[in-house]
């Protein structure tokens, strides 16, 4: 009788915790970005700016996805527009200089012993992350997230914010840079239960090959035509899938 009336009063008490826990900030945003995945497509907008402009990630992308189907992105770095399609674990990017190229074509070698910016491309797009992934990834590195009338937002931990500032995921590989003060922050827009914005900031101090270099950099994120989106590709594109 005791052992059933505790087990009872236990049951009580629990009901209330996963309520909170179901409807927190955090789980808030995660249940959103859920919710902008299980929709047919959508598009968006992505603004990069750091202090006095420019830099290598300057310059807006519009991406497209479908549901369980291809990705587009259309990346603007000053006069140069680079394009590329994803689907699954194939891909294939255009570049000025070399057209349409599938990723293992982009990351090759290509002998001059500098830096090559193709595989550089080829890197990013194999990490590439939709919005309502990298979301959820982003309420989960925040250490807390706190809701208003503007939306929910939060500081990043430290180890969220470096993976942020080298844009390598965790077990990358390889030597990449060394970061150091790092910390960042971010916030979320939700409306109907759908994510339609976020926006997150970086600042750390990024090392690579003993060169030390201070980064700002704010991304913002504008999710739009939910369910309206349209994706036609290249024919030189899908050969390279």
């Amino acid at each position: 009788m005791k052992r059933n009336l505790l087990s009872s009063l236990l049951t009580l008490l629990a009901v209330p915790l996963l309520a909170a826990e179901a409807t927190s900030p955090k789980a808030e945003v995660k249940n959103a970005a859920a919710a902008l995945g299980a929709q047919t497509n959508y598009s968006w907008h992505t603004i990069v700016e750091t202090p006095g402009g420019g830099g290598r990630f300057g310059g807006p992308t519009d991406g497209k996805t479908e549901k369980g189907g291809y990705t587009t992105l259309t990346i603007t770095r000053g006069d140069n527009t680079i394009e590329a399609v994803l689907k699954g674990t194939n891909g294939a990017i255009k570049t000025p200089d070399n057209g349409w190229q599938s990723l293992a074509e982009a990351a090759k070698d290509d002998g001059g012993g500098g830096p090559n910016p193709g595989r550089f491309l080829a890197r990013m797009m194999q990490n590439f992350k939709a919005p309502e992934v990298q979301a959820a990834d982003l309420a989960g590195q925040a250490k807390d997230l706190k809701k208003d009338t503007n939306g929910i937002s939060g500081d990043l931990t430290e180890d969220g914010a470096k993976v942020l500032l080298t844009f390598r995921p965790r077990g990358g590989g390889g030597e990449g840079p060394s970061v150091s003060n790092a910390k960042g922050s971010v916030k979320f827009w939700l409306a109907d239960g759908k994510l339609v914005k976020y926006q997150f900031r970086v600042q750390g101090t990024v090392s690579f090959n003993g060169n030390d270099r201070d980064v700002d950099r704010t991304t913002t994120v504008e999710i739009k035509d939910v369910n309206t989106t349209k994706i036609t590709l290249p024919d030189e594109a899908q050969k390279k899938l």
